[in-house]
């Protein structure tokens, strides 16, 4: 019955019955009007509070968030920092499917200003930094190519499974002897591509690039 709640609750707001920032029906009343028990639909509400599609302000009612992705999205984000060894290698696999897209995405969008960017902080980085300098610059370097495609649901969706992967990149980068300066060559050609609007070229250095680090991690995981 709860599941059923959630699911209405949905449709009203995918309908557009109800919208960011709408104050929902108070309980008695919504709870009639969908013909379900005032505890389900409290339940109902409760989960979609914590998801971030609804926002429960106590004394003032409920209302419909403005159901903006970072919002959405910050639940799964949540899931995701609770992952074990063995799901790094799932997000992995995941990233493997969308990062090349978004990587061919970006470089039919490449704007002057963001190659400029991404130029300088390719050439701000060498070999003999720091691991966590390294992966820091990763982070950006990759956050900076998916922001570029314009897609801010994708943006963020990208970003928790990014940065969910910093300790497998942290373990490769003490471990893996040159596996600073291939990340930085690699970065070096996925820029060349995107500045090239090369979007096949820049999608097939992007999955090459992220398959390596996939790959040393399915070896080396016990």
């Amino acid at each position: 019955m709860t599941d059923e709640a959630i699911v209405r609750i949905r449709d009203m707001i995918v309908s557009g019955e109800l919208g960011p920032g709408d104050r929902i029906p108070p309980e008695k009343e919504l709870s009639e009007r969908l013909g379900l028990s005032r505890n389900s639909l409290r339940e109902a509400v409760k989960a979609l509070d914590v998801i971030g599609v609804l926002d429960v302000r106590r004394g003032d009612g409920t209302y419909v968030t403005s159901l903006e992705p970072r919002l959405l999205l910050e639940a799964m984000s949540f899931v995701v920092d609770l992952h074990t060894d063995r799901t790094v290698l799932e997000m992995f696999a995941v990233r493997r499917m969308l990062e090349p897209g978004a990587a061919g995405i970006a470089a039919t969008r490449m704007a002057e200003p963001v190659a400029e960017e991404l130029q300088l902080l390719v050439d701000g980085i060498d070999a003999s930094a720091s691991t966590e300098d390294l992966v820091a610059h990763d982070l950006r370097f990759h956050q900076s190519i998916v922001e570029s495609t314009g897609n801010e649901y994708l943006s963020r969706l990208i970003e928790s499974l990014v940065s969910s992967t910093v300790r497998a990149r942290l373990w490769r980068g003490i471990t893996r002897v040159g596996a600073g300066e291939r990340t930085i060559a690699e970065h070096r050609n996925i820029l060349a591509a995107l500045r090239n609007h090369d979007s096949e070229l820049a999608s097939a250095l992007m999955l090459a690039h992220i398959a390596g680090v996939e790959q040393w991690l399915r070896k080396a995981a016990p």
